[in-house]
C-alpha cells in the first residue's frame, strides 16, 4: 500500500476514515508500529514525506498493515507483507495478524517467499513456473518431499547460519 505525504496517523487512518485515534493506535500497536511512532518528536502528528521517504521499509510496512487491520476487510492479501522486517517483528506481528483473523473470522491470502511467513495457514499452493505443483499443509508438504520441502530446507539451512541481529532504533522521520 502506497503512503501519503500526511501525517502517520493520516496514513493509517486512511483504512477506516472514522477511527478515533485511540482505534488508531490500536491498529499501530497490532502492527508492531505503536512504540516507534511514539519516540518520534511529532509521534503520531508526524509527517511521513512524499511516498514516505522520510522512513525505513520496515516503518513503511507496517504502517500499511496498521491501516488494513483498522479496516478490517473480509478478505485481506498480503503480497510478501512483512518481507522488509526482521525475523522477531515478523513473528510478532504474524502473531497479531493471526488473532485478527480468527476474531473476525476474516479471510487471508499470504503471498511469500519466507516459507516462515505461512508455515501455519490452512492451505499452501506451490507455485512453479506459473503452475500449482503441490498443495497442502505444511506438515503435509514436508511429508511428501517435493519442491516445498526443499525450498523449507534451504531457508532453514540459512536461517541457522545466520547470525542473530539484535533489533535497532530507528531515527525519527525529519530528525535526529
Amino acid at each position: 500500500m502506497p503512503l501519503f505525504n500526511a501525517s502517520i496517523s493520516d496514513n493509517i487512518r486512511y483504512g477506516r476514515t472514522d477511527a478515533s485515534p485511540d482505534e488508531v493506535h490500536a491498529a499501530a500497536r497490532e502492527a508492531d508500529i505503536h512504540r516507534t511512532i511514539e519516540r518520534w518528536p511529532r509521534g503520531y502528528d508526524t509527517q511521513v514525506g512524499e511516498r514516505g521517504l522520510m522512513i525505513s521499509g520496515g516503518e513503511k510496512q507496517r504502517i500499511s498493515l496498521a491501516r488494513a487491520l483498522l479496516k478490517r476487510p473480509p478478505i485481506m492479501f498480503f503480497d510478501e507483507g512483512t518481507s522488509a522486517l526482521d525475523v522477531a517483528t515478523e513473528h510478532a506481528i504474524l502473531g497479531n495478524i493471526r488473532r485478527v483473523l480468527r476474531s473476525e473470522n476474516c479471510t487471508a491470502v499470504f503471498i511469500a517467499h519466507r516459507l516462515r511467513t505461512i508455515m501455519d495457514v490452512d492451505v499452501i499452493f506451490v507455485l512453479k513456473d506459473g503452475h500449482v505443483v503441490e498443495q497442502g499443509s505444511h506438515s503435509e508438504l514436508l511429508r511428501i518431499g517435493g519442491v516445498y520441502r526443499d525450498m523449507w530446507n534451504m531457508q532453514e539451512d540459512q536461517f541457522a547460519s545466520t547470525p542473530a541481529v539484535a533489533p535497532h532504533a530507528t531515527n525519527p522521520p525529519g530528525g535526529a
